[in-house]
């Protein structure tokens, strides 16, 4: 009987299989956008449901029938502008200069970093500086997932120059509503760290095969860590270690609804191993990489799909057995 082939799984893409530093990442490219508004929104993930739409896609064989569609559910009470943030471009990149936070932060905002006593300011001319950033900071007190540590970000503003300064002076001390940044049917990306699976075998880790029952060593692990020469072993090799908790980036994500009340969605009792969702929320098509509980960055699309509707579909249905 010919041996079946059974090539090892885990993508040499990600390398080095590097664990993330915090559960909030860092977003490093951004979208311009020709309105003064935030480019980003921090939201909760609260679990999955299922949905009927109506199919909206022209070329669809389904246009026009109501359809099954999977969604998540993200959680999303306002944020605060906590700071801006003033930046210089010079021969190595950008440069923080100067950053101004508010006058009455908020009390937990304590937890996470040390507030001066008195702000400081410093008035700087346009020629001073070439970028302004808001710094931001969530509100999980808000939410049912038990922490108060607020979690803190900067995000890019849209608009020209004079107009993100008058935004960030405007918005300092005040909160964001997620339909400030975003609509329904707009097109986000969604950064995230996905589960941490703790220490695992290569079985597991990389889907090497099981060895036989005559194997003389070890069953579930390779067979060599390769040859003689060179005398080492290749990077490429299957090895035991930690897995998951990396950091990741799904591209193009519709939001199919962002909800203004909870009650549209909270099953009897809550969601499991979430709770109630008490703020507003969005629903995104598709699954989100993480747990529950954890925070995920929505930014608009850095390389939208051209095929995807700009218009959300009508919802005639949301099943509120989520999980």
């Amino acid at each position: 009987m010919a041996r079946s082939r059974h090539p090892r799984r885990g993508s040499m893409q990600f390398w080095p299989r590097k664990r993330s530093r915090h559960t909030l990442v860092r977003i490093r490219s951004w979208v311009a956008d020709v309105k003064a508004k935030p480019l980003g929104f921090i939201g909760f993930k609260a679990g999955m449901t299922h949905l009927q739409v109506v199919d909206n896609r022209p070329k669809s064989p389904t246009k026009g029938e109501k359809i099954f569609v999977p969604s998540t559910i993200i959680e999303c009470p306002p944020m605060t502008v906590a700071g801006i943030v003033f930046y210089k471009q010079t021969p190595k990149g950008m440069r923080k200069l100067w950053s101004i936070m508010a006058e009455k932060p908020d009390k937990e905002l304590a937890r996470r970093v040390q507030i001066a006593k008195k702000p400081v300011s410093q008035n700087l001319s346009e020629k001073d500086y070439d970028d302004v950033r808001i710094l931001v900071h969530t509100n999980p007190k808000a939410t049912s997932t038990g922490s108060k540590r607020p979690k803190l970000l900067e995000l890019a503003l849209g608009g020209s120059l004079e107009e993100k300064v008058k935004y960030a002076h405007a918005m300092l001390g005040r909160e964001i509503a997620v339909s400030d940044t975003f609509g329904s049917g707009a097109s986000v990306d969604v950064h995230g760290v996905s589960k941490g699976k703790g220490f695992q075998g290569t079985v597991k880790r990389f889907g090497v095969p099981i060895r036989q029952h005559k194997a003389e060593k070890t069953k579930r692990g390779i067979a060599t860590l390769g040859p003689w020469q060179p005398k080492r072993v290749q990077f490429m090799v299957a090895q035991s270690g930690k897995m998951g908790y990396h950091a990741r980036t799904e591209y193009n994500k519709q939001i199919l609804k962002i909800g203004q009340s909870g009650s549209e969605i909270n099953p009897t009792g809550g969601i499991v191993r979430y709770g109630l969702v008490n703020n507003h929320f969005i629903l995104l098509r598709g699954s989100v990489v993480g747990p529950k509980k954890r925070e995920v960055v929505l930014t608009p699309s850095l390389r939208p799909n051209p095929k995807m509707t700009k218009d959300a579909p009508e919802i005639t249905y949301i099943s509120r057995r989520s999980s």
